[in-house]
């Protein structure tokens, strides 16, 4: 389930340099040398483009990682329509995983969460363009099982967010564990059974 995404920006061009380069030079900048060290200069130059094209676009390296991360992110959360909640749970749960497990971004979450517990600006950010969108985008699957009487309307939205990905997380990011088919097929009957009572 590893793979490396290479995803359409929303960005648009600087010059004659494509966007694209930017957003690449952050993801790999911070993946391999950690937020800490992670610099507009040190980007403008992987990216080859002079620092005054970062600046014009993000006022400081919290917004430009963000924003990055978000674009990157935000893209891997929609809630495919299967026709079951089964169905779409199944397929949002390997959604999570492609995500988490990108060999990148598997390397800049841990140190994005633990930044976002020191510095709140990049918390607030991160929350707001990232957490927030990506379970917007995740309520839907049910909101439509709702629609369809497979599970109660009383269901806590909140919680069943928590319990889609909380245990992909930590098995993951926390443990170093393998997250296989198997699993994920196991963590979907479990949630079906939690959520519709069955």
């Amino acid at each position: 389930m590893m793979a490396t995404y290479r995803i359409e920006y929303a960005f648009p061009v600087l010059g004659a340099m494509p966007a694209s380069s930017i957003v690449e030079a952050v993801l790999d900048e911070f993946s391999e040398a950690g937020y800490g060290r992670l610099s507009m200069e040190r980007v403008a130059k992987r990216a080859r483009v002079g620092k005054s094209a970062l600046y014009r676009r993000w006022p400081s390296k919290e917004e430009m990682v963000v924003a990055v991360l978000s674009e990157f992110s935000v893209g891997l959360s929609d809630a495919p329509d299967t026709g079951t909640f089964r169905g779409d749970l199944r397929a949002t749960l390997g959604r999570f995983v492609d995500w988490i497990d990108d060999p990148r971004f598997s390397r800049i979450l841990p140190d994005l969460v633990a930044e976002s517990a020191r510095n709140p600006r990049l918390g607030e950010l991160h929350k707001a363009m990232i957490g927030t969108p990506r379970r917007e985008r995740s309520v839907q699957i049910l909101e439509r099982a709702v629609a369809r009487g497979e599970i109660p309307e009383h269901v806590d939205f909140e919680l069943a967010l928590d319990l889609i990905a909380g245990p992909v997380y930590w098995r993951s990011t926390v443990r170093g564990a393998d997250v296989d088919d198997k699993y994920l097929d196991a963590l979907t009957d479990v949630i079906v059974a939690a959520l519709t009572g069955s």
